[in-house]
């Protein structure tokens, strides 16, 4: 019984944090829109239904297959991020997370559906992320311990060796529930290596004095972001860190991977809100 109601808790604070992220961020006149992956997503698109404006000329953007089917379940229109038109920027993007630092830096991935997360989040003004009160915490890779990477299968083996160089301690090739389906497979059809890594420094540590290069394995967020993304056959990694919309707006860009804001249902039922600060 305990069990049920631990699980209740964990919903009813996930519709909580939806429901006020949209409340503030879902633009009356919105035309591009969008959808992350995940189980708080369930509740973002019940909020946005529970405005009850007038959609028809809005269009959802999905950042995978579950989304997708989210969106038409709800009745509303979603076009493939493919087949946006030339130059077209996402009103706002909702999506979960894995875990969010102090900083508002993100691990996402768990759910297999990284790169796609990204470039629909890069590609929104702002970038909204919504959770429960388990994923925040004071650095990534807390309660949370692995790095989602989105890899080419043909190079998996050779971008495992990498990340032990860079200090990662046993990553490995995610496989199926069913381990005889082989490794897990994303919407790209790349494989997802989950990489443990020591606890991520965040600027404040940098900024007193901690070094964050990867000596003994210890790294700052960007800085082994950037790392991965250099090895070959890598095509996303599941940290989500630098601009935000905004700050890509003001530098010419469009969309940031960082959100502006991140929304996290309390236990006792409220809502904590965590803004971007720099």
């Amino acid at each position: 019984m305990a069990d049920v109601q631990a699980v209740e808790a964990v919903e009813a604070a996930k519709r909580a944090a939806a429901k006020t992220a949209v409340a503030n961020h879902y633009p009356k006149d919105a035309r591009w829109v969008g959808i992350g992956s995940g189980t708080t997503i369930v509740y973002v698109v019940e909020a946005i239904k529970g405005l009850g404006l007038d959609s028809e000329a809005t269009r959802y953007v999905p950042t995978g297959y579950q989304s997708r089917q989210l969106i038409v379940s709800a009745g509303l229109t979603a076009v493939e991020f493919d087949a946006l038109p030339a130059g077209t920027v996402l009103d706002v993007a909702f999506d979960g997370a894995d875990e969010v630092d102090d900083d508002l830096n993100c691990i996402k991935g768990g759910g297999a559906c990284l790169f796609q997360e990204k470039i629909v989040a890069m590609q929104a003004k702002e970038f909204i992320c919504v959770a429960d009160s388990r994923k925040l915490q004071s650095r990534l890779l807390t309660n949370w311990k692995y790095i989602p990477i989105e890899v080419a299968p043909i190079a998996a083996y050779r971008v495992l060796h990498k990340l032990v160089e860079l200090g990662s301690v046993n990553p490995v090739i995610r496989t199926n529930a069913d381990p005889k389906e082989g490794p897990r497979k994303t919407d790209q059809d790349f494989f997802l290596i989950d990489a443990p890594f020591a606890p991520l420094l965040t600027s404040a540590d940098v900024a007193a004095g901690q070094a964050g290069d990867g000596t003994n394995g210890v790294w700052e967020v960007s800085a082994l972001a950037r790392k991965i993304r250099e090895i070959s056959g890598v095509l996303e990694v599941g940290i989500f860190c630098g601009q935000t919309g905004p700050q890509a707006a003001a530098a010419g860009g469009i969309g940031g991977q960082r959100p502006i804001a991140a929304y996290f249902g309390m236990p006792d039922g409220s809502v904590s809100v965590r803004k971007a600060t720099a």
